[in-house]
């Protein structure tokens, strides 16, 4: 490439991936950058050994380069690019609703650590993100931990939301753990029993609840402020233990949905039981959901939530405390269910699964879980594409697979080159071949300047033996033409179910055309790699894989041939990939 033309390309190429950068919080990802590249800009196909090396590059460079900064160099170069883009974000999601009130919106993603995410996690991690970003805002992180009872966090689960998050291009500006804040929830607790809007209920459970259906008030609700703070201390110091204490924030007793009737703010655990797994014992009082999210939501300054419409009832608990603080309750979006056909986003029948051993592990990619999905290949982009397009709808969403291989279709088919597999083998041996042939096949059908596959075909006294898959008996009836994809047509003596006999009948692709000879694939029988595909239903379909995927490197994404896109995820004596989609 000459000096000028380098010029000019490296111009584009920055421009590509500035753009990319501002769209994912100030990080472009060389793939996704290649793949737009190389569609808007055609010629770069057939120099694509030249150009892949420059993006990677200017993408490591752009990334070094703080986001405000990205942005200005944007602004100088290409203002009108600036425009459209965001233009682009106004038309895929809809405002927020009175942003110019705020200084500066602010958004959480607010994940318990008891497991990883899922396909539902992602709507509500990229949602939050991209409208944090679109407004210049800020996004934070907050483990809300406060259960080690009933939705006990793990210690390994923090850090894979974190990995889950960083993988899905999300990155948070601040990260708070609420097993950190516990002396903010006391503070807080102190002060609202101290102004009469909180009681300390020693009810038993099923009297409290038998009251709440009837519109009645407990006991515990009358008692004065100084009794109330006086039973805090005995929740604090041990005198009650797990289940004879409760502060209830006070509602009215005849509210017209019984669930907001003086609900439980605080309560306390037995952490010899149930011990924390980052603090211990240390606390035996732990705020319940309500109380702690609610607090949290105001200190940090949180501007907007944005959460599934199951959390009505909460936003209807949380307004009686942010009155009785005196507090603005945020801005709130609440969007519909999401389901996906034929998996569960239900973690606890996930957690259900594993336990039983129906799954093997988080992974297993009959599952929704962004580790399964990553494993096999589903690109953060294409998950981040299908969460705006649903958006924040009010209505149920129900997808199916097919609607995410889409997405995840067009990022990677421009990437992913070709390579043949050969499923269950069987032999096929063609008679008469003529000569040497040599099959120069593209790594990519329609980027053939990345290279080539090459296939050498040197046949024994005219006999050469191939390795087909089992799937195409059904097409070796007798006399039936059929082509080789990329070698030469052959016509089918015999069909036996470990092997065909064929005799060689011409190298024209027209003539295959003409007598419509079906395409198969094929593999010299003394070449290649033995490969395992793991499939989306977990079972394992085995075989042989060309010898030029030895050269593959683990979370190259590929397509196999008239078999489908896989992820590979080793690379040794055997060839391990899982299964994306066709």
């Amino acid at each position: 490439m000459k000096s000028n033309e380098e010029k000019e390309a490296r111009e584009l190429i920055k421009k590509v991936v500035l753009l990319n950068a501002l769209r994912y919080g100030g990080k472009a990802a060389q793939k996704p950058v290649l793949g737009k590249l190389l569609g808007e800009q055609p010629q770069f196909r057939r120099r694509i050994k030249e150009i892949a090396p420059i993006v990677n590059e200017i993408v490591q460079e752009v990334n070094e380069l703080p986001l405000e900064r990205q942005k200005e160099i944007v602004a100088e170069k290409w203002p009108e690019a600036l425009t459209e883009e965001k233009a682009e974000e106004k038309r895929l999601l809809p405002p927020l609703p009175n942003a110019e009130k705020y200084p500066k919106v602010v958004t959480r993603f607010s994940p318990n650590p008891d497991f990883v995410l899922h396909l539902g996690s992602a709507r509500a991690i990229i949602l939050c993100y991209d409208y944090a970003k679109m407004y210049n805002g800020l996004f934070y992180l907050r483990f809300e931990d406060t259960d080690s009872k009933t939705k006990k966090p793990k210690l390994e689960f923090y850090d894979a939301v974190r990995d889950d998050l960083e993988w899905l291009g999300c990155d948070w500006d601040a990260e708070f753990i609420q097993s950190d804040r516990l002396q903010i929830y006391y503070e807080h607790a102190e002060e609202i029993l101290r102004n009469g809007n909180a009681y300390v209920c020693i009810c038993k459970r099923e009297d409290f609840q038998e009251k709440v259906k009837a519109s009645q008030s407990c006991p515990c609700r009358e008692l004065s402020a100084d009794e109330n703070l006086l039973r805090w201390n005995r929740m604090l110091d041990g005198t009650y233990g797990e289940g004879e204490a409760v502060v209830r924030i006070k509602t009215e007793v005849n509210h017209s949905n019984p669930a907001v009737r003086d609900w439980p703010a605080l309560r306390i655990i037995d952490t010899e039981k149930y011990p924390h797994p980052r603090v211990g014992t240390k606390y035996r009082v732990w705020p319940l959901y309500n109380f702690s999210t609610g607090i949290d939501d105001h200190l940090m300054g949180i501007t907007h939530i944005i959460r599934g419409k199951e959390h009505l009832t909460n936003q209807a608990r949380q307004e009686y405390m942010y009155q009785y603080f005196g507090w603005d309750y945020p801005e709130t979006i609440h969007y519909g269910r999401l389901k996906i056909t034929g998996a569960s986003l239900s973690k606890s029948e996930i957690v259900k699964g594993i336990n039983s051993g129906e799954y093997k592990h988080w992974d297993d990619p009959r599952l929704a879980t962004l580790a399964a999905l990553r494993k096999r290949g589903i690109t953060s982009e294409a998950i981040h594409s299908l969460m705006i397009d649903v958006g924040p709808k009010p209505a149920d969403v129900v997808l199916s697979w097919k609607n995410l291989y889409a997405h995840n279709r067009k990022i990677i088919d421009p990437i992913a080159n070709r390579y043949f597999f050969v499923r269950d083998p069987i032999r096929l041996i063609v008679n008469n071949v003529p000569r040497v042939f040599t099959a120069q096949i593209p790594l990519h059908p329609d980027y053939p300047e990345r290279g080539y596959r090459s296939f050498d075909v040197k046949p024994d006294n005219g006999e050469a033996t191939f390795l087909v898959s089992k799937d195409d008996l059904n097409i070796m009836e007798s006399k039936l033409v059929i082509r080789f994809m990329e070698l030469f047509n052959f016509q089918v003596k015999k069909a036996e179910e470990t092997l065909v006999q064929a005799t060689f009948l011409s190298e024209s692709y027209e003539e295959a055309k003409k007598l419509g000879a079906p395409l198969i694939h094929w593999i010299p029988h003394d070449r290649g790699v033995p490969c395992e595909v793991t499939l989306p239903d977990a079972s394992v379909a085995k075989g042989v894989a060309e010898e030029a995927c030895r050269a593959l490197n683990p979370d190259e994404i590929i397509q196999f041939e008239r078999f489908g896109f896989v992820r590979v995820d080793e690379v040794n004596e055997k060839l391990i990939v899982y299964f994306a989609h066709r």
